[in-house]
């Protein structure tokens, strides 16, 4: 037997990769050290500035007009309008609790004993359905709240729940009747992805909120926020759509073939063959459209809805706050780093754990 002669490229430690990439001439020692002290100084200003100098509690306030660093009073006395916006005040718990719950519903998504089309079906419906009598009432002795009343975080994180539950279903829908092998379903499929994907997340918004009403029946034209959620779902479900498609042509014609051979139903063969490998081929523009989502939630305040952003907006537009917008601003910031890093984050995992991208 033949033995081969090739040998594994000997492996090169931490401080030689740094030595090798950032000290290997003297003008990269001096652009390394240049870099560092800049990007230091950066750091202990912005450490001094929001944590070191900072004033923090709301009975502090007159001495932030002194202070050097951040006033975070402004978060301590107007936290509640920047959570929960208009919400009654005396029912924030109802909004305090849906939150977490759907919190909760999203982190018990992302363990792999959920991964299941029943079980994940199950789990985000039941999540979302507490959410939304929670914030909605009207049963279990609940009064009713308005969905033109909800605000703050909770808007955010309901929006974004919402158009994720219809827009990932009619995506798929989407994708597999743009590959239909009918050329006139094939053909309608695609005219309206792209018909929908050439406008404007904004115009679409719009159009929903202001125009729907004009051109349908009063029974049909329900709530504005619920036609807001239709309108960027099918944005989203558009977009998604097209990430599906790529997932899907990735995968070798064979194995479609192969399955039609053992007798499978085009069913059988979508959701055990084809689906599977074109989420995993797909999975970082999936992850990445998820992302773009959840920050294209502050868009829904151009049409009247007071999401966590305008609710920010507020906490700083009236009285003796109005100078400490930037502190607001950073902090939620802050808010959307949390839930958008998570997400990231977890898409590197997924990929790491499937290997997408490696041979």
């Amino acid at each position: 037997m033949a033995v081969s002669n090739y040998a594994l490229p000997p492996q090169i430690s931490f401080s030689e990769k740094v030595r090798k990439n950032l000290f290997s001439s003297p003008f990269n020692c001096v652009l390394t050290v240049a870099c560092a002290v800049f990007f230091i100084s950066i750091a202990y200003k912005f450490i001094d500035w929001a944590f070191l100098s900072s004033v923090w509690r709301a009975e502090d306030e007159p001495s932030c007009k002194g202070a050097t660093g951040a006033c975070w009073s402004v978060i301590d006395a107007r936290h509640r309008i920047i959570f929960f916006g208009l919400f009654p005040f005396e029912e924030h718990w109802r909004s305090t609790v849906a939150c977490v719950v759907m919190i909760a519903t999203i982190v018990a998504s992302c363990v792999p004993w959920f991964w299941s089309t029943a079980k994940l079906s199950i789990l985000w419906l039941a999540g979302f359905f507490t959410f939304y009598i929670l914030m909605h009432g009207g049963v279990f002795g609940l009064t009713v709240i308005t969905p033109e009343r909800w605000g703050g975080l909770a808007l955010t994180i309901f929006i974004f729940a919402a158009v994720s539950i219809i827009g990932m279903p009619l995506s798929i829908v989407l994708a597999l009747g743009r590959r239909s092998k009918l050329p006139a379903i094939a053909w309608l499929f695609g005219l309206f992805i792209d018909f929908f994907r050439s406008l404007p997340l904004l115009t679409i918004l719009f159009t929903a909120a202001v125009i729907t009403p004009f051109l349908l029946p009063g029974w049909l034209q329900g709530d504005k926020l619920y036609r807001v959620i239709v309108g960027f779902a099918i944005f989203f479900a558009c977009y998604q759509a097209e990430n599906i498609r790529a997932g899907l042509q990735a995968i070798p014609p064979g194995q479609d073939e192969a399955g039609l051979t053992l007798g499978l139903s085009y069913m059988q063969r979508v959701t055990r063959i084809q689906l599977p490998q074109a989420f995993r081929n797909s999975l970082p523009a999936i992850v990445n459209q998820f992302v773009i989502t959840f920050k294209e939630t502050s868009i829904v305040t151009i049409v009247g809805f007071f999401e966590i952003l305008a609710s920010g907006s507020a906490a700083f537009g009236t009285g003796k706050w109005t100078v400490y917008y930037i502190e607001v601003y950073v902090f939620i910031g802050a808010i959307y780093f949390i839930f958008v890093f998570s997400l990231s984050r977890y898409g590197a995992y997924l990929e790491r754990k499937l290997r997408v991208g490696h041979a």
